[in-house]
């Protein structure tokens, strides 16, 4: 239960010179310049590939951190490296990156695992993923003080993301809980393609309708390689109080690179309990 859960992906999808981490992350999150709405933020969609690429998209929904404090945050992701049933919390004490440690919150991570018991404690899905640590840096930049619990999805089912949902509303009732689902789009379709696919994603979350946007994923009409958790922390924050979601910004790889051939689709949206 002590283990520390070492970068796997520093040095690849983000620097491992905390330096040099720091000065890219302020930079995104000083170029981000969303506009919304007065509410108390309940939850965020986050990209999660690389800094170059969804980086700056990121930013748009860490920005409107700053300032703001929780009393934890979850962070909900897809598996994309092993294969397994079920969902699964890392059983350690803390994520570490270039910018250090971020400490894992006991106790709401037992409550969480106790409201469901499909929700396991292991390391299954956490040792290589990247879609949990991406989102690291970030929160160490805007919520330099905060806890959180990491939270794997290698079943994206139906029942899995009811059940997982109702287990966080559980969870989170009366307390200042940040949910964040780590999630892309599309992959690997030309630009115009992706645009058409992304658009059917990005209107469901608009809407804050996530019972049209699961049905979607289920009859394979839309993509998101997080679709999973993109469901259950949208059910989990309306449980919440939340009644508002607003689509920050989107765009795909090709808007980052230039090639149109084989894109992959970024969203940040914020879930919020506007009064």
């Amino acid at each position: 239960m002590n283990a520390k859960r070492k970068p796997a992906v520093a040095g690849y999808f983000y620097s491992a010179d905390a330096d040099e981490l720091r000065r890219e992350v302020d930079a995104m999150l000083a170029k981000a310049k969303p506009s919304v709405p007065a509410g108390d933020v309940v939850g965020l969609i986050s990209p999660h590939a690389g800094y170059m690429y969804s980086g700056p998209t990121a930013a748009y929904g860490y920005s409107l951190l700053v300032k703001r404090e929780f009393d934890s945050v979850v962070v909900v992701g897809p598996s994309h490296r092993e294969c397994f049933e079920g969902i699964s919390i890392y059983p350690g004490s803390s994520f570490v990156t270039p910018l250090g440690e971020l400490p894992i919150d006991g106790r709401l991570r037992a409550e969480i695992q106790q409201a469901y018991t499909g929700i396991v404690l292991s390391e299954d899905g956490h040792r290589e993923e990247h879609s949990i640590e991406v989102q690291i840096p970030f929160l160490q930049s805007v919520l330099p003080n905060c806890k959180f619990v990491p939270i794997v999805m290698g079943d994206q089912s139906r029942r899995q993301c009811l059940a997982l949902a109702d287990a966080l509303a559980k969870a989170a009732k009366g307390k200042n809980i940040l949910l964040i689902a780590s999630s892309d789009l599309s992959h690997y379709h030309n630009y115009a393609e992706a645009v058409l696919l992304d658009r059917k994603v990005i209107h469901d979350v608009s809407l804050f309708s996530s019972d049209p946007l699961l049905d979607k994923l289920e009859r394979e009409e839309v993509e998101a390689c997080g679709g999973g958790p993109m469901v259950a922390v949208m059910m989990a924050s309306k449980l919440l109080g939340a009644n508002k979601s607003v689509v920050l910004f989107h765009c795909n790889s090709g808007d980052v690179t230039g090639d149109h051939d084989r894109v992959v689709g970024y969203l940040s949206a914020v879930l919020l309990r506007v009064h």
